[in-house]
């Protein structure tokens, strides 16, 4: 607990990255895993039964306002963007894995499928896109996107003209993201090219003749460009569909009433068309930097390419049972993760399959039950639910969540969640790690890695069955 305690403070989050952004949590998760580690209180909380209870314990009002300031709190002043540096997040990034040598390197789209992939090989992962929260106005309403937007030109103009190799997706969520908005702005930015701290990490630790693995998510999302490199996506993956948000819904309309909000839908500019999703889409430009820097450098580079971020997720737990099955392991326990709400190294101590959900919404519970319904059954099915403090349009309920639960032939249960304090059981982030180490008493060594050769023999042997393709240069 100790060295891992040391590990995480080593390596807190560079001062303009939110400690709550799904690429972080999930890149500390993968470098953990490399070092041998579990991921405590996803990087951030000690792992504590008794601090969940204290947290808990808290009126809902104090709940709320904890989780908002202390997230806010993380807010980046609009005047000091142009201060950051974006190989300041790429240096950090790659201080979070093993100085050695690796036979493959992943790059590209933030996805927990791909970080359980990682985990795997035994790979490390170094993520495009990253967030900047970024303070905003107190006087701002979280349902007036046109009015966000026309603010954030000046802070996205500032920042860009810093850091000539991002792409600014400004993203704006009210269903979801609720709370936060109202401090901060979402500021999620990919990388173009890169960089110095990637070529230089890969350099020194890939192989001769090693490969370079694009993780490339072709999500997109309707959006506007509001400047170069700079555009606005209003939404994002979960219960409401891009339609609902930029034209309004019976459910839209209810879920705004009940905020007490002052319009029944939301001004919504209008799309000029189709971006790659802020969180989860791969922005395609720095496939091309990784090509020319292979070329130049004598490695390889392949493409996994998937169309939904949740595609990823029936591939990589198919993968995890074919590859449990040569290391005479039986795979039938499944462990559901959630957003960031991941444990890759316990997960292979385990011996447990992960299926990763992108959030705690409907559509995403929905996915994972039409898998189990095809697949082979397992014995034991565990789910991690991520609380956010919103009732918002498409949650996934309680019950929607032991619909899952029911397909395990001996024993489902939740991990470091009191289902019926879900979505405000922030104790959560205090216990998941020590409630799978408790209630998971399996245990397998992490001697042997996923090799790129076994991962062809699968894709191979599971032809047809996944939306996924993984392709060689041509």
């Amino acid at each position: 607990m100790i060295s891992s305690l040391f590990h995480n403070f080593r390596h807190r989050t560079p001062w303009f990255v939110a400690n709550f952004d799904s690429c972080s949590a999930m890149a500390k998760a993968l470098g953990n895993c490399l070092h041998g580690q579990g991921f405590m209180g996803v990087g951030e909380v000690p792992n504590s039964d008794l601090l969940a209870q204290v947290v808990n314990a808290l009126p809902w009002k104090l709940q709320k306002t904890t989780y908002i300031k202390g997230s806010s709190h993380e807010a980046v002043d609009p005047g000091k963007l142009k201060e950051v540096q974006s190989e300041e997040f790429s240096k950090w990034a790659t201080n979070l894995y093993p100085s050695r040598k690796y036979s493959t390197i992943l790059i590209g789209s933030s996805s927990g499928a791909a970080v359980h992939l990682g985990a795997a090989m035994g790979a490390p992962w170094l993520p495009q896109t990253f967030l900047i929260p970024v303070k905003t106005p107190e006087h701002f309403s979280v349902d007036t996107p046109v009015q966000r937007m026309e603010w954030a030109r000046e802070p996205a103009h500032q920042l860009l003209a810093s850091n000539p190799d991002l792409q600014l997706h400004h993203m704006m969520d009210p269903n979801q993201d609720r709370p936060m908005l109202d401090a901060i702005s979402y500021f999620r930015v990919k990388r173009l090219q890169l960089g110095e701290a990637y070529k230089q990490f890969i350099s020194e630790n890939l192989e001769e003749n090693g490969t370079l693995l694009l993780v490339e998510c072709q999500k997109s999302w309707p959006g506007k460009k509001v400047d170069e490199r700079h555009f606005f996506q209003f939404g994002g993956l979960g219960g409401i569909t891009p339609e609902g948000y930029l034209h309004g819904s019976e459910e839209v309309k209810n879920f705004l009433k009940q905020n007490k909000s002052p319009v029944e839908k939301w001004d919504a500019p209008d799309p000029d068309g189709d971006i790659p999703e802020a969180e989860w889409g791969f922005e395609a430009a720095l496939r091309d930097d990784v090509y020319r820097f292979a070329r130049e450098n004598g490695f390889q580079v392949q493409r996994i390419v998937y169309q939904e971020p949740e595609d990823l997720s029936p591939f990589v737990a198919d993968l995890y049972r074919w590859w449990y099955r040569q290391r005479n392991i039986k795979p039938n326990t499944l462990i559901a993760d959630m957003f960031f709400l991941m444990e890759p190294y316990w997960t292979i101590r385990t011996g447990s399959v992960p299926f990763w959900l992108a959030f705690n919404a409907k559509p995403s519970t929905d996915f994972l039950n039409q898998y189990l319904q095809h697949a082979d059954s397992y014995d034991n099915i565990y789910i991690l639910p991520f609380s956010h403090g919103v009732k918002g349009v498409g949650l996934a309920t309680k019950e929607d969540l032991e619909t899952v639960l029911a397909h395990a032939k001996k024993k489902g249960d939740f991990l470091g969640s009191d289902p019926d304090l879900y979505p405000y059981d922030f104790g959560t982030y205090a216990k998941y790690q020590k409630e799978i180490q408790e209630k998971i008493t399996s245990r397998y060594p992490l001697d042997v890695a996923l090799t790129l050769p076994q991962l062809h023999d699968f894709s191979s042997f599971a032809k047809g069955r996944h939306t996924v393709t993984i392709q060689k240069e041509p």
